[in-house]
């Protein structure tokens, strides 16, 4: 129970920590778009739940 109990906590700190790496490289590259927010934000997203899933799958087993 203490495991899930930290997903939440988890994947809020890996979605920030990739959306916040986005926005140094937009800013970084002067681009002028958002396109590496966006993409690092998504990529935070799907690791996060990558790991998640495996943390389940590792309890239900």
């Amino acid at each position: 129970m203490a495991i899930l109990s930290g997903i939440a906590f988890q994947m809020g700190i890996t979605i920030y920590l990739f959306a916040l790496l986005g926005k140094w490289l937009d800013a970084e590259y002067n681009n002028g778009e958002k396109l590496y927010t966006i993409i690092l934000t998504l990529l935070g997203v799907a690791i996060s739940f990558y790991v998640v899933l495996k943390q389940v799958n590792r309890l239900k087993n």
